[in-house]
């Protein structure tokens, strides 16, 4: 990759269970041209199909007339991706799950899609669409982190 030049790829997704492993796959091939290591490509993999996923389900209600787009800028020592949907977004970042009450059935074992990206990217943030606007959530996975 070029210092100075980023190089963006863009996917239009079905709003289909399924269709994230197309995203999985892509964000695979260009974090190991940029040179990730491959447990970090794994980290990148999961965190992405946790978006898609959630903005197939939450953000387009499985309405299969909308797409999910998926949107990879690579930089010299970065890697941006952001998945974007027709959806509201949410109002707020999500709150730590409490783990123990999940494995006890005491609480839904869902919902702990986005604390999971936040534990294996760099920087997450999600951004709620206005009117007009989509939402989308926004992952930054940097090349000299190590995490885990």
């Amino acid at each position: 990759m070029s210092e100075s030049k980023s190089t963006t790829v863009e996917l239009r997704l079905p709003t289909r269970l399924g269709y994230e492993k197309v995203a999985m796959s892509t964000a695979a091939s260009l974090a190991k041209l940029m040179g990730f290591p491959e447990s970090r490509i794994e980290d990148l993999k999961t965190a992405l199909a946790e978006a898609c996923i959630n903005a197939i389900e939450h953000g387009n209600r499985l309405n299969e007339k909308l797409s999910v787009g998926v949107v990879l800028q690579a930089g010299p020592d970065e890697l941006e991706v952001k998945v974007i949907d027709d959806g509201t977004g949410i109002k707020s970042q999500p709150a730590k799950p409490d783990i123990d009450r999940k494995m006890h059935g005491e609480e839904d074992p869902r919902g702990m899609g986005m604390f999971l990206i936040q534990a294996l990217v760099d920087k997450a943030e999600w951004v709620a669409g206005s009117e007009g606007k989509s939402s989308y959530v926004r992952l930054v996975i940097r090349l000299d982190n190590e995490v885990g």
